[in-house]
């Protein structure tokens, strides 16, 4: 890959411990990098993370080319799924990005050149006279319904500089590819949300859709609502981070595409936005003044996928109104530093290899392929709002934790009631 803009990570300053006062800390940390090096860093990771899938795959070369590293005990037919795992996955999560579309500046030249590779990289996945076709069938496994709903979300996510730019024969054999994926029954817990924004893409983009698989989504996540903005998995309640990786980006969407359609009420989106709000609220405060989080639950290769639903919401420039966008960056950036600056996290050739912190591959679960990883694009969803918006352009700003932990005001947190 390109590395001439590849900028070297600025380490922290331990300010915290010499700084007595809220005003002092914010002056440190604003005079401690500035706000344009937080989005020049994070943009050159995110296409160092993406570039490699969707350049390979843009020229037919991803099978030939993509590594396959498998978790202990992996239990799937993984030249079956994994490159629909990495393409959709990426797409989920740069997408945003794209959207933005060209511009005359260096980041705008970057942006044309990955809109290009996108859209011929969307082609290839779909096209079954491609050496880089894609199986979206159950024939063998079932995985292919959660990766065709990431496309599915990726696509949802750019519809006016990736989807509305393809070749209509490329959007019939999405549409086509997707469909197929009916046929492949949803388990019983955060999987109805993926057979159920597949339908809210093809409702969005005009095609035959089916309602039915909507409707049991919503019915059973708001069924499974636990408290406190979080959604059990299923009946039951997991203490991981699927809140983030799935279900509350997922439902906020599908239930945005039904009230804009006017086949749904606002009131079930403006709910659940409103429980995601909060749920970005209690991400954000668990990211320690070091840039940690815990580390819990299942998936935790998915990195900092972990951050969706708080990058999503900030996306939407919906944040809770006691956490400004600067600090939201800073800690997004902290999390960045210091899970993709372990060594071991890349290749040698720059494929992403399995760990959360570095190649761990005994964290792995029995599902996770070098595909899998590429969900922890999803964490950078933040990058779709321009240079200009304050979420990029404001000084910086201690997130929570960093306050609390240099002795500076906070407002206390409580729970929501809805």
């Amino acid at each position: 890959m390109d590395r001439r803009f590849f900028i070297k990570a600025i380490p922290m300053a331990g300010v915290a411990s010499t700084i007595g006062s809220e005003k002092g800390l914010l002056h440190a940390m604003a005079t401690e990098k500035s706000a344009p090096d937080d989005r020049r860093y994070n943009l050159d990771l995110m296409l160092r993370i993406c570039r490699p899938v969707i350049q390979q795959l843009s020229e037919g070369k991803l099978k030939a080319t993509m590594p396959t590293e498998v978790a202990p005990n992996y239990a799937k037919p993984v030249d079956k799924v994994t490159y629909l795992e990495a393409f959709g996955r990426t797409l989920a999560g740069i997408a945003p990005w794209l959207e933005l579309g060209p511009d005359n500046t260096m980041e705008g030249s970057r942006r044309i050149d990955m809109l290009e590779m996108t859209r011929k990289a969307v082609a290839m996945a779909v096209d079954p006279a491609s050496p880089d076709y894609m199986n979206f069938t159950g024939k063998f496994d079932a995985q292919p319904l959660v990766d065709g709903a990431f496309l599915a979300h990726g696509l949802l996510r750019a519809p006016r500089e990736v989807w509305g730019k393809l070749p209509a024969q490329t959007q019939q054999q999405v549409i086509a590819a997707l469909t197929s994926l009916r046929s492949i029954k949803a388990f019983t817990n955060n999987w109805v949300l993926f057979s159920a924004i597949i339908e809210a893409m093809l409702l969005k983009f005009g095609a035959d859709w089916d309602r039915k698989p909507i409707d049991l989504a919503v019915q059973k996540i708001m069924e499974w609502y636990k408290g406190d903005s979080m959604y059990g998995d299923g009946a039951h309640f997991h203490y991981d981070y699927y809140n983030s990786f799935v279900i509350q980006p997922m439902l906020v969407d599908v239930l945005k595409v039904m009230a804009e359609k006017d086949e749904a009420s606002k009131a079930n989106y403006e709910l659940a936005l409103k429980r995601m709000q909060r749920y970005a609220d209690i991400l954000e405060r668990q990211i320690s003044p070091e840039g940690t989080f815990p580390v819990v639950g299942r998936s935790m290769p998915y990195r900092n996928a972990a951050f969706q639903a708080l990058a999503q919401i900030a996306l939407e420039d919906k944040l809770p109104p006691a956490i400004s966008p600067a600090q939201v960056r800073g800690a997004l950036t902290a999390v960045n530093k210091r899970i993709f600056e372990a060594a071991g996290t890349f290749d040698k050739k720059g494929w992403l290899q399995i760990g959360f912190c570095g190649h761990q591959p005994e964290i792995a679960d029995v599902y996770t392929s070098t595909g899998s990883l590429y969900l922890c694009s999803t964490g950078f969803l933040a990058l779709g709002l321009p240079a200009s918006h304050p979420f990029w352009s404001a000084p910086a700003q201690p997130w929570t934790s960093k306050k609390v932990y240099s002795g500076a005001a906070v407002q206390k947190d409580h729970a929501i009631d809805y």
